[in-house]
């Protein structure tokens, strides 16, 4: 039977359904602003991840619950998000040229996980795992996908952080990098965890993370110091 922490991901999801589309009209108040489109999406994506494990919980594992789970988790997780600092980092052909590679990769992957036998054996009525696959090649995706995700999603929150360490005048976008940093590491260590059977792990690493993202979003939208020059746009997610 589910326990308290196999609830977490609804309390998840509502964070997401708020959040998101906070950013999504800070886009439309910015527009073009790509970057921050692609952070709205990126944290609707993560929603639909933690509603999909909500679901789990409620109505017990359903191959296709899991399989949305698995697309939106493991393949859509944080690419979009890191998208979103990619459009920051780069000239938009470059940005551009990325967003079609890396978004072949997750359809690649994502037509081999809704393609890949289940091993119903291995099922467990209110846990989610990449385990019942048969096809080991499904799982091989995620990785590549993901650890592109963390050097640009993490990566650039840190050097935002990085930058702004030493002005007085930016010390709000210094600690909001510092929790997006940080919001950005703990689902990964929870998707690590659910590689080894752990998969409460997750859940409670995508709250925390998501709670610390938005801490940093709301630090870094913040306005500088009174005036002072507008500090330039951040590298990382969220602003």
């Amino acid at each position: 039977m589910p326990t308290a922490v196999h609830y977490i991901p609804i309390a998840t999801t509502v964070l997401a359904i708020i959040f998101a589309p906070i950013v999504f009209r800070r886009w439309q108040e910015r527009k073009p602003a790509p970057h921050l489109l692609w952070w709205s999406i990126g944290i609707a994506a993560y929603g639909i991840g933690t509603f999909t494990e909500g679901l789990t919980t409620l109505f017990g594992w359903n191959e296709w619950v899991f399989r949305s789970w698995y697309i939106s988790g493991a393949l859509l997780g944080g690419a979009p998000l890191a998208q979103g600092t990619v459009f920051l980092m780069f000239s938009r052909k470059t940005a551009t040229i990325m967003t079609l590679v890396v978004g072949a990769a997750i359809v690649t992957g994502a037509a081999v996980v809704m393609m890949a036998p289940i091993n119903y054996s291995l099922v467990e009525p209110y846990r989610l795992t990449g385990a019942v696959m048969e096809w080991r090649q499904a799982r091989l995706f995620s990785p590549f996908i993901n650890t592109y995700a963390a050097i640009f999603l993490i990566g650039g929150a840190v050097l935002s952080a990085w930058r702004y360490r030493s002005d007085p005048q930016a010390r709000h976008r210094f600690i909001g990098n510092c929790f997006i940093a940080f919001g950005a590491l703990l689902p990964g260590i929870g998707g690590m965890a659910t590689r080894f059977g752990h998969t409460e792990v997750l859940y409670v690493m995508e709250f925390l993370g998501i709670i610390l993202i938005w801490i940093g979003y709301r630090y870094n939208v913040m306005p500088g110091a009174r005036g002072a020059p507008r500090a330039p746009e951040p590298v990382s997610a969220i602003g």
